[in-house]
């Protein structure tokens, strides 16, 4: 097991994942999904996250225990400001079971992420959260985070990624 880091909670300590907690990963995805009403939508797998995480190490997860049980995760990446000229840390996912919200789990996985960033040399710690997730924004507006509202979020996925994909845009091995 990787060396676990303490915090100023009592009995709560972080750390970051192995591929043993590959499975736990996994639940801990489903249960935010429930929970954001998206269940539908997931079909990652154990062997998905396998090799995201540890083989091509794409992203990172933290995971939180509390009295050596496991109760919520963040997963994150770094993505790239060229504006700063900097990394930053993108938080993907962070999901603390409903039973530990309140008591500053949350709080401290933040500031973990923010640790993280500053002791990286990165510029951001971002993240995007559902318009309807009220306790969450308020959450986040305490802990200093600002809502980017003159941002709109573009996806393409699915079919419209093939489509765009397959678009005969560019010409390969032509000099």
């Amino acid at each position: 097991m990787k060396d676990l880091i303490d915090t100023s909670l009592d009995d709560l300590s972080l750390r970051f994942a192995s591929i043993a907690d590959v499975p736990l990963i996994l639940d801990f995805i489903k249960e935010l999904a429930e929970y954001e009403k998206m269940l539908h939508e997931v079909v990652v797998t154990e062997e998905i996250l396998r090799e995201s995480l540890f083989e091509r190490n794409i992203a990172e997860v933290i995971i939180g225990e509390y009295k050596h049980v496991p109760i919520g995760f963040a997963l994150f990446f770094h993505n790239f400001s060229t504006f700063l000229g900097k990394p930053g840390i993108y938080l993907e996912d962070l999901y603390i079971k409903p039973e530990m919200r309140g008591k500053g789990v949350g709080k401290i996985f933040l500031s973990f992420l923010a640790k993280l960033a500053i002791d990286r040399n990165c510029g951001r710690l971002e993240w995007w959260c559902l318009d309807w997730n009220e306790p969450s924004i308020k959450f986040y507006k305490q802990m200093g985070a600002v809502p980017m509202d003159e941002w709109t979020v573009y996806r393409v996925s699915d079919e419209a990624l093939e489509t765009l994909a397959n678009k005969n845009v560019f010409r390969i091995g032509v000099t």
